[in-house]
């Protein structure tokens, strides 16, 4: 996606609108070990909410962290500001449930990150760190069909 189709985007003065920014709870700590949902939630069956991908996924959570702290933030909004500040083609829309969460979340464009807080979330959670597939098998195979 970075390398390829946000470049030409970009060029062509395309919008994007990034699925689930916020990692699927992840970047709003409520992420779970996948054995830890319900039989019948999808993210059982999620490669990123398993085993040692949960783990090295938690570790980049918590680089995450370590950036919100320093700006007194959340790690979901600076999840969405990180977005924000990529460019005026993106529009990140998180899902919620919650007054409260939806109030959050825009704070994030109140957030401004300089180009050195950009390069510090660079090194911290670099393009493709993410541990584990975006979908189990029979999901990816109905990608890019």
């Amino acid at each position: 996606m970075e390398a390829d189709i946000l470049p030409t985007l970009r060029e062509l003065g395309i919008g994007f609108v990034p699925y689930s920014p916020l990692g699927r709870g992840f970047l709003t700590g409520t992420a779970k070990r996948a054995e830890d949902y319900p039989d019948n939630d999808y993210r059982r069956q999620e490669p990123r909410f398993q085993g040692e991908n949960y783990d090295a996924n938690m570790r980049l959570v918590d680089a995450v962290k370590a950036i919100a702290d320093e700006k007194d933030a959340t790690p979901g909004q600076i999840a969405l500001a990180w977005l924000l500040a990529q460019g005026p083609h993106i529009v990140p829309i998180p899902g919620t449930k919650r007054r409260s969460y939806l109030e959050e979340n825009a704070k994030a464009a109140s957030i401004a990150l300089s180009r050195q807080d950009l390069d510090h979330i660079a090194r911290a959670v670099p393009a493709g760190a993410t541990a584990g597939p975006r979908y189990g098998e029979r999901m990816m195979s109905l990608i890019d069909r």
